[in-house]
């Protein structure tokens, strides 16, 4: 199959790109951008006046909730999801039950998406057995069987000896450690920043210190082991500046933040609204400029949705005991987009955060549009007005603060190894 996307606005940062340029396509690769390749015929050709054409997004933290939770979301319905918002490649925490701790559990997530053909799924194998934080996973076999890194998910590993174990082992092979930067002792049972909202709502509190002595503690096993380490989901600014340092001084370390983080603080909880309960809590409106300052300038790689689905009952539940998170995948582009719109990133600092730098972390060939590259891309129409709501939402999540409110900028159509998953 012959495809041009003609007269769209590609947007390639990772070859240099932005401008109005035809995009040729055969079987599953990008053949040429703007001069016709000799011979080239197209069997199907679209129109993408007026539209942006970008690489597929890739989204580094999500949750599928399969095996073992299928009532709140399956790998079915949230990479049909995926594919209905651009994103062609996604990572998934090993947090399912049972645990991806073992190949056979690798074999089945890689395989479901396979079958499904919506997008591939890049698991995460876990860190520690069953993610108890005491006996290493066999991270080789794991890397065998296709997880693009390792991970405990949002279980902490109290014990600094099995943590720097862990980075030994990884480094040996070189496979990424994603770490979710957290003290157990100081973050406890709190729900809320510690501050002036934890306050006046009486909630348990974390301190923004739970966070940076965590990525304290990693920096300094990271320094010692030689391991390749991706800080997941930070949330504050003192946090960006000890990865930056880190950076300079030649450590190996990335990071990335959720979308959420750069649009909300914690004042949006408001009277106990708890579409806005996340893990790691929304920080002050300093940190949110600091994280998209921290964006702008490249010391944060990668923004994600951190997608965690469940049904709309489950945020219907006191602060304290509600569920934890939002389904992100729908939105995600579309958000990071408006940041744009706003001025607060520029185009291409912003796509590239959603494709070449994820790509450049997992270590893969994608994430951009360049000749010979994988045919994964997407067009979004900026000018779309669309409502979030149970029509339009292709996730079986349903706790989203975006559920119900009118947004700009839509995905119209998603190619994954040159066959349209979603139009």
């Amino acid at each position: 199959m012959r495809t041009v996307i003609r007269n769209g606005q590609v947007i390639d940062p990772g070859n240099g790109i932005n401008g109005i340029r035809n995009l040729y396509i055969h079987n599953r690769e990008i053949i040429g951008i703007g001069s016709k390749p000799a011979g080239f015929t197209a069997d199907r050709e679209v129109n993408a006046s007026g539209q942006y054409v970008l690489p597929g997004i890739i989204d580094l933290c999500v949750r599928l909730r399969e095996p073992g939770e299928e009532h709140k979301a399956t790998i079915q319905s949230e990479t049909r999801a995926a594919a209905s918002a651009g994103i062609t490649r996604m990572v998934c925490t090993p947090d399912t039950f049972p645990i991806i701790d073992t190949p056979a559990m690798v074999h089945m997530v890689i395989n479901r998406a396979q079958d499904l053909g919506y997008a591939r799924v890049h698991p995460l194998g876990a860190l520690t057995v069953g993610l108890q934080g005491q006996r290493l996973t066999d991270m080789a076999m794991l890397m065998d069987a296709g997880c693009v890194g390792v991970s405990n998910a949002q279980e902490i590993v109290k014990n600094t000896l099995v943590m720097r174990r862990a980075m030994q082992y990884a480094s040996t092979y070189d496979l990424p450690v994603f770490l979710t930067p957290r003290d157990a002792w100081l973050q406890g049972n709190g729900v809320v920043h510690e501050g002036e909202v934890s306050t006046r709502l009486g909630l348990p509190a974390i301190p923004e210190a739970a966070e940076t002595v965590g990525v304290a503690r990693d920096l300094a096993l990271i320094e010692t082991s030689g391991a390749r380490a991706h800080f997941d989901l930070i949330s504050c600014g003192r946090s960006v500046t000890m990865i930056a340092e880190a950076q300079d001084r030649g450590l190996p370390v990335t990071s990335s933040v959720a979308i959420h983080q750069l649009l909300f603080s914690e004042n949006d909880i408001g009277a106990f609204d708890t579409q806005y309960k996340v893990m790691p809590p929304l920080r002050t409106r300093q940190d949110k400029t600091d994280l998209i300052r921290g964006v702008a300038k490249g010391q944060i790689a990668a923004i994600c949705s951190d997608h965690q689905p469940h049904g709309a009952d489950s945020k219907l539940a006191p602060f304290s005991e509600a569920a934890t998170g939002i389904a992100g995948i729908d939105t995600l582009l579309t958000l990071t987009m408006g940041l744009v719109r706003e001025r607060k990133l520029d185009m291409e600092t912003a796509v590239s955060a959603l494709t070449v730098h994820p790509a450049r972390i997992l270590g893969t060939n994608a994430g951009h549009l360049g000749i010979g590259a994988q045919a994964d891309l997407c067009l979004y129409d900026p000018q779309k007005n669309w409502q979030l709501d149970q029509h339009t939402m292709q996730s079986k999540g349903r706790n989203s603060p975006f559920y119900g409110v009118k947004l700009k900028g839509k995905v119209t159509r998603t190619m994954l190894s040159g066959k349209w998953v979603y139009q």
